[in-house]
């Protein structure tokens, strides 16, 4: 029985003939395949009811009619569907059974078969008459012709790849290659001999003849990226879809590979600046002991310092490289910088400075306070212990010479040094801490974040206190 009736194909034909609904909408709606109702649509303008039916009657096609037939489908770059509407056959699957049959056997397959049950003893062979001889004399120069005509396909095939391996190598110089071969083959032979799938074929064919239609996309992705000159496709994707740009992550990527958008900051490696002088005051505990979350705003902050170079010329003409030092202090709650210091030595009362001001901006925190910070001489201090004493905020220190006590601050200065640091030259201490200021500004308002659900450490800060 056939799964779906003659009625039921006749009445989604005239429906979407009526224009009531497209190849989409009528496959959602009756739960049949774009591809069928495809196939009905053209049965039926070809031959009306009598395509949309499966006649029962034994319908017999000569030998030459198939030959015909299958020759035209694998000759030519039309489907089993149009070649069968060509040829007056209501029922393409027939076609697709004699092509199925020629590829296996040969002519010899179409031909009729014998009707009736095979004979029980085996019939003796006719004696072979004098033509014999000159049959054979035919079948074998029509398997040297058939050798042949392999042999000169795979010759002109293998030419044309390797004319193609030269035309990209020489594509910048614009030089070509003579060895292509100008013989040409029949569709049907080239396919034969290759082992490619017709529809496989027709498929890359027709793709390589559309047009190609400009990517708005690549647009966005670059307009992005004139931004933020160091996002990489996650933030790419993740940018765009805060724009309201639906895509998907792997589309970003094909487009960053295609448009060779790759961000190489993130390759430079180099010593950073030691603060520890030994025990030259009191050393807290480690009381934040890597517990770097935490859903309350100016609750938990950290510090430290980093240094930088620049490079100026010297009255003997020689390059002197002195030093910039960047003391900031960062809420943990959505990695923002709330206050920091930049000097030209690393002095207690810079560091003092960015702590009153990290004292102010957290005032408003409902808890008591924690500020971490490694063992550096400045956090030792009686000024610095006292200042946090007198505001009951508690002091935590790394362990000795164990820098992932107090890793958050450590991955701020490496992005902040791979962004706007590596592969510079800086020849001021004004035009270093410019970049570096500006920096601060661009990391708390615009620098998405993964871990802050792709919004930047101000956006999360606004959206928790909005809740």
């Amino acid at each position: 029985m056939a799964k779906y009736s003659t009625e039921c194909k006749l009445k989604v034909v005239q429906e979407y003939l009526a224009g009531h609904g497209g190849y989409e909408t009528l496959s959602k709606l009756y739960h049949v395949s774009r591809k069928s109702i495809e196939e009905w649509v053209k049965a039926y303008q070809a031959f009306g009811d009598d395509g949309l039916r499966r006649s029962r009657a034994q319908q017999t096609y000569t030998f030459e009619f198939k030959c015909s037939a299958v020759e035209c489908y694998l000759s030519t770059e039309a489907s089993y569907q149009e070649v069968a509407i060509a040829f007056g056959l209501n029922n393409p699957s027939l076609l697709a059974r004699w092509t199925k049959e020629y590829r296996n056997g040969g002519v010899d397959a179409l031909r009729p078969k014998p009707k009736g049950r095979a004979p029980a003893m085996p019939r003796k062979k006719k004696e072979q008459t004098k033509d014999l001889p000159q049959d054979e004399t035919a079948q074998q120069l029509k398997a040297l012709q058939d050798e042949n005509l392999k042999l000169r396909i795979e010759v002109a095939y293998l030419k044309e790849l390797r004319r193609l391996r030269l035309q990209e190598k020489m594509q910048s110089k614009r030089q070509g290659s003579s060895a292509a071969s100008e013989e040409k083959f029949q569709l049907k032979d080239i396919l034969a001999v290759t082992g490619f799938p017709k529809a496989t074929y027709m498929y890359w064919q027709k793709k390589f003849t559309q047009p190609e239609v400009p990517d708005e996309r690549e647009q966005i992705i670059l307009a992005i990226r004139e931004e933020h000159k160091d996002y990489g496709y996650r933030r790419l994707w993740a940018q765009m879809r805060n724009l309201g740009h639906k895509i998907n992550r792997k589309a970003v990527q094909r487009i960053v590979q295609k448009l060779r958008l790759q961000v190489h900051s993130f390759t430079h490696r180099t010593r950073k600046y030691s603060s520890y002088r030994g025990s030259v005051g009191t050393v807290a505990d480690n009381l934040l002991n890597r517990r770097f979350k935490t859903s309350i705003p100016h609750h938990k902050i950290t510090t430290d310092t980093s240094e930088f170079k620049y490079w100026l010329q010297g009255e003997d003409g020689k390059s002197v490289v002195p030093m910039l030092y960047f003391d900031p202090y960062m809420d943990l709650f959505n990695n923002e910088i709330v206050s920091f210091h930049i000097g030209k030595t690393p002095s207690a009362m810079g560091i003092q400075s960015a702590l009153e001001e990290a004292i102010r901006v957290t005032a408003d925190c409902p808890y008591r306070r924690t500020f971490h910070s490694d063992q550096g001489w400045a956090y030792q201090m009686k000024s610095y212990t006292k200042r946090l004493k007198e505001e009951r905020i508690f002091q935590s220190m790394s362990r000795k010479g164990n820098c992932l006590d107090n890793s958050v601050m450590e991955n701020f200065f490496g992005l902040l040094k791979q962004e706007i640091y590596y592969g510079r030259v800086y020849h001021s201490y004004e035009e270093l801490k410019t970049a570096i200021e500006e920096y601060i500004i661009y990391y708390n308002e615009c620098r998405i974040k993964e871990s802050l659900g792709w919004l930047s450490p101000v956006q999360f800060r606004r959206k928790h206190l909005a809740a």
